[in-house]
């Protein structure tokens, strides 16, 4: 039995049951006459509580973030899970892998993409979706085969180039890709316009949207099949209440890049960015408000396992975590340096990503 942090058990000395209470470096006897009886006990005895500490604290030192091996030598930046076994890791160069066995193992995917994994999203056990550079690819079978869908036409964009960023189903026909469209200057990739995308046959083909903004959208999310929202640079947030054939500006109160949102319904949400920049609402984005952090990494990623309990990731290895919606934050102990870049949160297990191939994996 453990309470509080100390390990329980009974013994039998000299006929009597005795407690034996375990803590950091302490025993104690409990019951009996026995104040001066530590050096009678019998060597098997003292082996078996120490064996028994050992186990407690092993058991203790098993909760919150584990670095994991990997073999990974580039960046990885988009990390999720159908299950608690079964999962998905993405970023440079097109590299993608998944797992069976809850990260114990991971199958690389010959995927045909060079450029960088910016998102992988499953609405289902069964259907998933991952944007690369200009390239989308969808699975129907779990992600044991994936296949490019082209979402536009050569001219679509004028003179400019998508660049596909985030991607998310609203139901099981719509869905929306974001991003931005860019054009060369003088050896420089330059945003000159936002992108969003939309479907309605289950991401078969594709349509413009126009938005009121153009700057450089980074990502969504959806609540249900109507309300939706996008964040993107300049502190822009965008919101719709049509199954998001319409967007309007909201006002964010800060004009920092947001570069992740995540909202648990219609009110509640939550948008971190560039310099600390976190934000939250309580009425559905009629309007933001800062909590009081002295946080100044920049933070990349914001998912809520439930109602009150969130965690972010970002620079440095910053992880932070909020046990009251979001009111408050405090920092986690990550085990790493590197920039976190994907995370991926469930109520009993959480999963980030990170430069040079980190992946962290977080167990209660």
């Amino acid at each position: 039995m453990r309470n509080r942090g100390l390990i329980i058990c009974k013994i039998k000395l000299n006929s009597i049951w005795n407690k034996v209470i375990f803590g950091t470096g302490t025993i104690i006897l409990l019951g009996g006459s026995h104040h001066a009886l530590f050096g009678g006990i019998t060597l098997r005895i003292i082996k078996l509580c120490f064996v028994l500490l050992a186990c407690g604290i092993s058991l203790h030192a098993q909760s919150g973030w584990t670095l994991q091996p990997s073999n990974v030598k580039g960046d990885l930046v988009a990390v999720f899970f159908t299950s608690s076994t079964k999962g998905w890791i993405a970023g440079d160069n097109g590299y993608l892998a998944s797992t069976t066995d809850g990260g114990k193992s991971w199958s690389k995917y010959a995927l045909n993409a060079t450029d960088d994994i910016n998102e992988i999203y499953f609405r289902n056990e069964d259907n998933g979706y991952l944007v690369a550079g200009r390239k989308l690819f969808l699975t129907r079978d779990a992600g044991r085969t994936w296949r490019e869908t082209r979402i536009f036409r050569s001219g679509d964009f004028g003179a400019g180039t998508p660049e596909f960023l985030s991607i998310r189903f609203s139901d099981k026909k719509r869905g929306y890709v974001i991003g931005s469209v860019l054009r060369r200057v003088k050896d420089e990739d330059v945003v000159v316009d936002s992108l969003l995308m939309r479907t309605e046959d289950e991401g078969e083909t594709w349509q413009k949207m126009t938005v009121p903004t153009k700057t450089e959208l980074f990502h969504m999310d959806f609540n249900g099949n109507s309300h939706g929202w996008i964040v993107g640079d300049g502190g822009v947030i965008l919101a719709s209440n049509d199954e998001g054939r319409t967007w309007t500006k909201q006002s964010s109160g800060t004009s920092m890049p947001l570069y992740s949102v995540d909202f648990r319904d219609d009110k509640e949400g939550y948008a971190v960015g560039k310099s600390g920049a976190i934000v939250r609402t309580e009425n559905g984005g009629r309007s933001w408000e800062k909590p009081v952090t002295n946080f100044t990494d920049t933070l990349m990623r914001v998912d809520f396992a439930d109602d009150k309990n969130g965690w972010i990731v970002g620079y440095s290895g910053n992880i932070l975590r909020s046990t009251d919606k979001g009111k408050t934050w405090t920092r986690q102990e990550s085990a790493t340096r590197e920039r976190l870049y994907g995370l991926h949160m469930d109520k009993k297990y959480g999963w980030a990503v990170g430069a040079k191939g980190v992946i962290l994996q977080f167990q209660k």
